[in-house]
C-alpha cells in the first residue's frame, strides 16, 4: 500500500517503564507533509533588495540574511524573516556593521552571529575591490555589531567554507584574489581578548584548492561537496575529522550501476545537514541550473534524489543562494536565477526524520556474533571451517542453497542409518536438536569466502585500503567466487572496487593475478591503464615490470603499439538482487522448506526462521538463547493483545526485509511492537504513527475503530468516533457497520447523541 508521508514523530523508548505501552497516545496536531516545498512570502523591495552571494543563518525561530549583491551594488543590510509569522523586517542593529560585501561567510555561535571575510568594494565602478579577513560579531539580543581585532596571518579570502565546531570557527579554502586555496584556519569564539588565528595541519586526502563550495557538519565530521578548483569542477564529497584533522574522500565505487549516482559537478550550491543526511540543492552544473534536491545518507554512504510531494511549490534552479535549517525544515533564500536575475524568494522544504532502517546492520551483527549458527562450511584443501546461518545463505545464493540441500539429504540419510545422537552446537558444546550441517566447498578458501558471507548478510564488502596490494588481490579472489556462485551483485561490486583501486604501484600485480585467475575484464582494465600516455613510462621503469611474465610483457608492448578498437555495449548490466529483494522472496515462500520455528497466532501456525527473528528482535534472541521451547512453537502477542493476522504479516514483513507499508489499522496493533519485541530502534513505530495520522478515511474508519478499541488506543478511538459522527451519512452506508460489536455500536450512538445540540433535539421532537 502506498501512502502519503508526514513528519515522523520523535518517539523515545522508555524500557524501564512497563506501563509505557499500556495506552497508545498519538497526540494528533498540525503537521506538514514530508518532502513538501512551500513558497513563502518573498522579501519586499522596501525591506531589502533581491540578492545573491549573501549568507543566511538560523537563530531560534528566525532567518537572518546578511550582505550579498543586488546586481549593481554590494550590500551590508541585515534582514530578519520570522518563520512562524512568515514576515520580513529589517533587523535592529547598532554599532558599525561590516563593509558591504559578498561571498563572505556567516555562522552562529551561542547568541551571536559571526561574519568573516568576503569580497568588498564598488562593483559598479569596479574600484577598491579586495578580499577581506576581518571578523565581526552581531549579538542577536542587543543588535550590537562589534569587530574582533585578531592576531594571525590568515590570508584574506572570499568564496570559502566556514562552520562552528567545539567552540571554534573553522575556515577552509576559498579564493584570495589570485589563486584558490585549500588551507584551514581556526579561532576560538569563547573569549575575544584571547582569540587568535591558528593554522591547522591537515592530513589524508585533502581536497584540491577550491572555492564556491558549501560545508556542513554531521556526526562530528565536516563535509565538503564539489566546487570550483581552477578550471575544473569536481563532484567529490570529502569528510574532515575534527579530532585528528584527517581528510577522506568518500568513495563512490560501492554504488552499483543503476543506483542513484552522486549529484553532477557544480558550484554555487548549498548543502545543509539534518539528522544523518546531507541535502544538496541548486548551483551551476555544466551550464545548467538544476533544481533537484539530492540527499546523502552518511550512515549508508548512498545518494538519492528526493521526490518532492505532489503538492509542492518547487523553486527554480539557482546559484549563489543560501540555506539554513530550523527545527525539521530547510529554508532557502535568494540566489541568481535565469538570465542573471537576482531573487528575493524564500522557500521552505519539510524534511522527513524517520529513524534509519537497521536491516543490514542487524543481519551484519548476526554474522559477526555467529549466534544460532546451523551450518558449517568446510573450505579448501586445508578444510578450514566457517560458520553461518542456513536461512540467510539460502535466501541470498542459489548455488549455496543447492549445496545445503544436498548436504541435508546426506545428513538425513546418515541419521536414518545410524540413529540420532548428541552433537555439537555452534560453540562446540554438546546439545540436543538437529546436528550442525556440514557443507564441503573445495573451490573456496576461508578468507575470500568470509568476505562473500559478509556480503550475503549486509550487501556490502570491505573497501580495499588504498595502496594495499594484498587487499585488492583478496577482492579478486572474492570476484572469482562470485563468478562461480553466480552472485551478479557481488561481481559488480568487486569489479568496481578493484578498478577504482588500481594505481601505478599495484597495476602490474593486479594484472598478473587477473591473468592467472582468468579474469579477462579486470585484465583488460589493467592493460588499458598501463598503456595510457601518462602511465606507460612510469610503469615500465618499475622493478615489478622486470619480473613480469614474458607473455604479459608482449601483450603490453603490442597494445601500446596498436591499441585494440573500443567496444561499446548497450546491453543492460545485471546487478543481481538486493538483500531486501531476497528476504522478501524468502518470506513469501522461497524459504518455506528451511523454516525451523512455528509462530502461533491465536492457535494458527506460521512457519518462520529462528536466525532471522533473532537478528531483528532482542525478544526472540533472548528466548532462543535462554529458553527455547522444546516443541519449537512460540505464541505471538504484543503485551496482552493478540494482533490480527493481517497486522502480524505486516510485522513479519518488517522483520524480514524492513517493509513499513501497511494498512492503517495494522499500525494500531503494531505501534507498541518495537517496545515489546525489542527492535533496534523505533522506526516501525514512527511509520505507524504517520500512517494513522495521514490515512484514516471514511472507507476504513470502522476497521480502525475496531483496532483502536482492541488495542486501547483511546485517543485514536475518539478520533475515529469524531469522523463517524461528522460523516455519518456516508459511514451509515458501509456494509461492515452491521458487523460491529454491540459495545462499539453503543459508543457510536452515544457520540451521535453528544454531538446533537439541544436545539436540534427540539426541532426533531417537533417533527414527530
Amino acid at each position: 500500500m502506498s501512502c502519503k508521508s508526514k513528519v515522523a514523530p520523535s518517539v523515545d523508548f522508555d524500557h524501564s517503564c512497563s506501563d509505557s505501552v499500556e495506552y497508545l497516545t498519538l497526540n494528533f496536531g498540525p503537521f506538514e507533509t514530508v518532502h513538501r516545498w512551500r513558497r513563502l512570502p518573498p522579501c519586499d523591495e522596501f525591506v531589502g533588495a533581491r540578492r545573491s552571494k549573501h549568507t543566511v543563518v538560523a537563530y531560534r525561530d528566525a532567518i537572518y540574511v546578511f550582505g550579498g549583491d543586488n546586481g549593481k551594488n554590494m550590500l551590508n543590510d541585515l534582514l530578519r524573516f520570522d518563520v512562524k509569522d512568515c514576515s520580513w523586517c529589517r533587523a535592529f542593529t547598532t554599532g558599525t556593521p561590516p563593509a558591504p560585501r559578498y561571498h563572505h561567510s556567516a555562522v552562529v555561535y551561542g547568541s551571536s552571529m559571526f561574519v568573516f571575510g568576503g569580497y568588498t568594494g564598488d562593483i559598479y565602478s569596479n574600484s577598491n575591490l579586495k578580499n577581506k579577513n576581518d571578523l565581526f560579531e552581531y549579538k542577536f539580543a542587543t543588535g550590537q555589531w562589534t569587530e574582533w581585532k585578531v592576531e594571525g596571518r590568515l590570508v584574506a579570502r572570499s568564496a570559502h567554507g566556514a562552520t562552528v565546531y567545539n567552540d571554534k570557527l573553522w575556515i577552509f579554502a576559498g579564493y584570495d584574489g589570485n589563486a584558490r586555496l585549500n588551507d584551514m584556519w581556526t579561532i576560538s569564539l569563547q573569549d575575544r581578548e584571547q582569540a587568535y588565528w591558528e593554522e591547522i595541519e591537515q592530513s589524508g586526502e585533502i581536497p584540491p584548492s577550491c572555492c564556491n563550495f558549501p560545508v556542513a557538519v554531521c556526526q562530528d565530521k565536516m563535509f565538503v561537496f564539489s566546487g570550483q578548483s581552477g578550471a575544473k569542477i569536481t563532484n567529490n564529497l570529502f569528510q574532515f575529522e575534527f579530532k585528528g584533522h584527517i581528510w577522506t574522500r568518500i568513495p563512490t565505487e560501492h554504488l552499483l550501476r543503476g543506483s542513484p549516482p552522486p549529484p553532477q559537478r557544480r558550484y554555487g550550491h548549498t548543502m545543509v545537514a539534518f539528522d544523518r543526511h546531507l541535502y544538496v540543492f541548486g548551483g551551476a552544473a555544466d551550464n545548467t541550473l538544476p533544481n533537484e534536491l539530492h540527499c546523502y545518507d552518511v550512515d549508508s554512504q548512498t545518494w538519492e534524489v528526493i521526490q518532492a510531494s505532489t503538492d509542492s511549490e518547487m523553486p527554480s534552479g539557482r546559484l549563489f543562494h543560501a540555506a539554513a535549517v530550523i527545527h525539521d525544515a530547510m529554508y532557502i533564500f535568494g540566489g541568481t536565477v535565469d538570465n542573471n536575475v537576482r531573487s528575493g524568494e524564500m522557500y521552505r522544504f519539510q524534511f522527513s526524520c524517520y529513524p534509519k532502517c537497521t536491516l543490514h546492520e542487524d543481519y551484519g551483527k548476526l554474522w559477526e556474533n555467529r549466534q544460532f549458527c546451523d551450518v558449517e562450511f568446510i573450505l579448501g584443501e586445508r578444510e578450514e571451517k566457517v560458520l553461518g546461518h542456513i536461512a540467510i545463505v539460502t535466501a541470498r545464493c542459489k548455488w549455496l542453497r543447492k549445496k545445503i540441500l544436498q548436504a541435508r539429504d546426506r545428513q538425513k540419510q546418515e541419521s536414518d542409518e545410524s540413529g540420532s545422537g548428541s552433537q555439537k552446537d555452534s560453540s562446540g558444546r554438546s546439545s540436543r536438536g538437529p546436528p550442525l550441517l556440514e557443507v564441503s566447498i573445495r573451490e573456496a578458501d576461508a578468507q575470500p569466502f568470509e568476505v562473500l558471507m559478509q556480503f550475503l548478510y549486509t550487501d556490502k564488502i570491505q573497501y580495499p585500503r588504498r595502496g594495499h596490494v594484498q587487499d585488492v588481490l583478496l577482492i579478486m579472489d572474492v570476484y572469482k567466487l562470485a563468478l562461480s556462485f553466480k552472485l551478479s551483485r557481488l561481481e559488480q561490486l568487486c569489479v568496481q572496487y578493484i578498478e577504482a583501486s588500481v594505481d601505478l604501484q599495484n597495476v602490474l600485480s593486479v594484472c598478473e593475478n587477473a591473468n592467472k585467475l582468468q579474469l579477462d575484464q579486470l585484465k583488460e582494465h589493467c592493460l588499458n591503464f598501463v598503456v595510457k600516455e601518462s602511465h606507460f613510462n612510469q610503469v615500465i621503469m618499475t622493478k615489478e615490470f622486470e619480473h613480469l611474465s614474458t607473455p604479459l610483457i608482449v601483450e603490453i608492448v603490442r597494445r601500446k603499439q596498436q591499441p585494440p578498437p573500443r567496444v561499446y555495449s548497450d546491453l543492460p548490466v545485471d546487478i543481481g538482487t538486493s538483500l531486501v529483494q531476497d528476504m522478501k522472496a524468502y518470506l513469501e515462500g522461497a524459504g518455506h522448506e528451511f523454516c525451523d520455528i512455528i509462530l502461533l497466532l491465536d492457535g494458527h501456525p506460521r512457519p518462520a526462521h529462528k536466525a532471522i527473528l533473532a537478528a531483528r528482535s532482542s525478544y526472540f534472541e533472548a528466548m532462543f538463547r535462554s529458553f527455547m521451547p522444546e516443541d519449537g512453537q512460540v505464541n505471538i502477542s504484543i503485551g496482552e493483545m493478540v494482533p490480527s493476522t493481517q497486522a502480524f504479516e505486516s510485522m513479519l514483513r518488517y522483520i524480514y526485509y524492513g517493509d513499513v507499508n501497511m494498512p492503517p489499522e495494522d499500525s494500531l496493533y503494531l505501534f507498541a511492537a518495537p517496545y515489546y519485541y525489542g527492535f533496534s530502534n523505533n522506526r516501525l513505530q514512527a511509520y505507524c504513527k504517520q500512517n494513522l495520522e495521514m490515512n484514516v478515511t471514511v472507507e476504513n474508519v470502522l476497521q480502525i475503530l475496531e483496532a483502536a478499541d482492541k488495542t486501547q488506543a483511546l485517543d485514536m478511538k475518539k478520533h475515529c468516533l469524531h469522523i463517524i459522527v461528522h460523516q455519518f451519512t456516508k459511514v451509515s452506508k458501509l456494509p461492515n457497520l452491521r458487523s460491529l460489536s454491540q459495545p462499539l455500536l453503543l459508543d457510536i450512538i452515544d457520540s451521535l447523541a453528544s454531538h446533537i445540540s439541544d436545539k436540534q433535539c427540539t426541532e426533531m421532537s417537533s417533527d414527530i
